[in-house]
């Protein structure tokens, strides 16, 4: 009996000690002392083409990477080749007609992030801000605001969705002509050269 109680003892005091030597779950790190890249599986840009004024449709581009530096120096490249709307003639009108890929393969996103907004990020919160960022497409450059919601998803994994769709204009990147272009084929009244985008990158490191 006394060695069982021994024994028993020594059992309980070897695992105090290892639960005395678990380290307690640690706290997040910064999200600004390192590089975060674009997770393109994770990743969606999405924009509404409005046709003969009220005919709404949805598209996407499928393939999205580029990343943000630990300065905050933000860079995104869209893989134009990789616009999906649905309807195989109309993907292959918009990328040889409207973007050209053969000469233009992406388009670029850039913007500079205040890293101080988000330092101190827990997991599950999130915050929002506003971006003045600029997209270059066929060598024309246009600025725009965009509102961001960023949620801390994970200890190395960060959710940026857009808060409002981005509007951006195709008179303002010069793409008017190959809009009239699609116009024609398509045998349409009009289409809208303004169009909502919407965004949700994943960015991990």
């Amino acid at each position: 009996m006394k060695t069982m109680l021994s024994c028993a003892a020594t059992g309980a005091l070897l695992l105090g000690v290892a639960a005395c030597g678990t380290p307690a779950e640690s706290e997040p790190t910064s999200l600004t002392d390192t590089a975060w890249n674009v997770d393109p599986a994770a990743s969606e840009l999405s924009y509404v083409s409005i046709k003969a004024g009220e005919i709404a449709e949805a598209n996407t581009f499928e393939n999205v990477t580029g990343g943000i530096t630990a300065e905050g120096a933000a860079t995104i490249e869209i893989d134009l080749s990789s616009v999906s709307t649905g309807v195989d003639i109309r993907d292959e009108r918009m990328r040889d007609i409207f973007f050209v890929v053969a000469d233009n393969p992406t388009a670029t996103v850039t913007a500079q992030i205040d890293p101080a907004q988000f330092e101190a990020l827990g997991l599950g919160e999130s915050a929002m801000t506003t971006l003045d960022g600029t997209l270059s497409l066929k060598g024309v450059e246009a600025p725009f605001q965009a509102d961001v919601t960023v949620t801390r998803a994970a200890q190395d994994r960060v959710l940026a969705v857009s808060s409002k769709p981005v509007i951006v204009d195709a008179g303002r990147l010069e793409l008017t002509e190959g809009l009239a272009q699609l116009q024609e084929l398509a045998g349409l009244p009009s289409i809208t050269p303004a169009v909502p985008v919407t965004f949700s990158l994943a960015f991990e490191r």
